[in-house]
Order: structure tokens, then sequence, then C-alpha cells
């Protein structure tokens, strides 16, 4: 297994996998873990990167022009090693180039840099996309980071509440539950005005997802307990999601969405989907900082 890298500063201490670039584990100053337990029984994921696509492709394929390719779901960069650019004690970038196995799914020459750095409370993480290649490259982007749930800091998973930075009121979506792809019927939002609670229940039928989101910006944990604030400025998308039952909550920002039921479109049409120009970079930021309660 490819070697760990840690980050630490005085509140945090951040801990990255460079298979997949995926952050495994985000202590606080006592060594309490906000992130998922990875049980086996629900899911081993901690936070894998979402790169080309987020969610499933309609049969599995998706087309360029008069070409076809194969894809498994949330794309290849989840299953790849990254290389390590550079590292100090709190900050590591890391590093995805196409290759041949890559041009065989997806025939563009990209670089995705993944960054990762510790600012006192703030972990904030930056993913770089760019285009090395001489035609437009579309893709979609996300994140996919699994929260303790319960957090370590007291109550119980029901205690928990998402607050969102603006009011909520556009519907969302769901998946058909045979092909995992984006049903056509909006739901009704379960966001009162701000505020969601989620239940496992919410579960049973997949993530809930929004499509038209206002906010840029949330806080997860029991009101009067520490809690995380989780920006992220660059992605319109969001997706909550986890195994009912679980110890974990996915609160994840995307710039991309699953195949609608029904598309037949090219891959650059698809909803959700950025076309960057040759020689053209794209930042996707997601910051998580650990906000204590305020003071009487």
């Amino acid at each position: 297994m490819a070697d760990l890298v840690t980050l630490r500063s005085d509140a945090l201490t951040a801990t990255i996998h460079p298979l997949g670039a995926e952050l495994w584990s985000l202590k606080d100053a006592e060594g309490r873990e906000l992130m998922t337990d990875a049980d086996p029984a629900f899911w081993t994921g901690h936070a894998p990167l979402l790169f080309p696509i987020v969610g499933a492709l309609a049969g599995g394929q998706y087309r360029l022009g008069e070409r076809s390719f194969a894809m498994a779901k949330h794309g290849f960069a989840r299953r790849s090693g990254f290389a390590l650019v550079e590292a100090d004690a709190a900050r590591a970038l890391f590093r995805l180039e196409a290759s041949e196995e890559t041009r065989a799914q997806y025939p563009f020459d990209f670089r995705l840099d993944m960054g990762f750095a510790l600012d006192g409370a703030k972990l904030a993480m930056t993913a770089t996309i760019g285009n090395q290649g001489a035609t437009p490259m579309p893709f979609s982007f996300g994140y996919h980071p699994a929260f303790a749930w319960p957090l370590p800091f007291g109550g119980v998973a029901e205690d928990h509440r998402v607050v969102f930075e603006r009011d909520e009121p556009a519907p969302i979506r769901r998946l058909d539950p045979a092909t995992g792809l984006v049903a056509p019927t909006p739901q009704p939002s379960p966001v009162d005005g701000k505020v969601y609670a989620p239940v496992h229940a919410d579960f049973e039928a997949d993530a809930l997802i929004w499509d038209e989101l206002s906010s840029r910006s949330l806080t997860y944990g029991v009101p009067g307990q520490p809690q995380l604030r989780i920006d992220f400025p660059d992605t319109p998308m969001l997706g909550i999601w986890q195994k009912p039952g679980a110890r974990y909550l996915c609160i994840e920002p995307w710039a991309g969405i699953a195949d609608p039921l029904g598309f037949a479109g090219d891959f650059s049409d698809k909803p959700g989907v950025t076309i960057l120009a040759p020689g053209v970079q794209q930042r996707l930021r997601m910051d998580v900082t650990l906000e204590q309660p305020a003071l009487l």
C-alpha cells in the first residue's frame, strides 16, 4: 500500500491516500475522528474524487461525436494512483495526468492536481483541472466526503442539522432505482427554510440531489456543539447520501450530475458538463472548517 500523507495544524490532522488522492481521515486536536469509520458492512470509501464524470452513465457508456466510451460510475480518478508532487507539514499536492489507460476511457490530455492545505481549523481542498490538449475538453467533477454521523461531540444522529447559507425551496432530484440515472420528476425539497434534518430513511431511495442550489456554504452538526462549516464556491450542485444505518453522511459538492433518464446525447451536451478550452485550467475548491460554538 502506498504511504499515507499526514498533514497537521494546531487544530486538525488530515491523512490522505495517494490512491485517488483521497482524504482518509480528519481529526481534531484531541484526536476525535470527523470522518467515516468506513465500516465494510456499509461503504469503505472515505472521500473519493469524482472525475471526469459524476454519477452513472446510461448503459455505462457515453458518446463523443461518432465514438462511444465505457466508464464506471463516478469516473476513474478515485481508482487511480496520484503522484505526490510536493508536501510539507501542512500542505500536499497530488497529480494525475492522462495515460494510455485513461485515454481508452476518456480521450483527452488532462491534468488533475489535488491540493490539500491545513490552516488552523480549516482544511482547504483545491482541485485544478487543466486541458493539456489541442481540443475542447468536456468534464464533470465532484467531491464525495463522508463525515461522521454522529460527529464525536455529543448528540445522536437525529440531532444533527444541515443549515444552508440561503433558503433552499427548489425541488430536488432523486435517482431511478433501476438505472441509477436522474429521474425526470422533481421531488419536494426536504429543507425547511435553510434547515435540513437528515434521517436514515431519507436515503432508502439513494441520494438527495440539489441541481438548483442557491447556497455555496453550509454547516453540519448538532446546534450548540462544534460543527463543520463546508464552503464550496465553485460547484453549483450538491448531493447528500449514505447507506441507511451507516455512521456517516456524505455531503458532496458537485459540478456535474448523473445522466438524466433517457439521455442519449453527446457527452458535451450533458447537463452539468463543463467545456474546458485548450490550455485552460479550472479550479474547484472545497473548505472544511471546524467551528466552535459561540460563547453566550
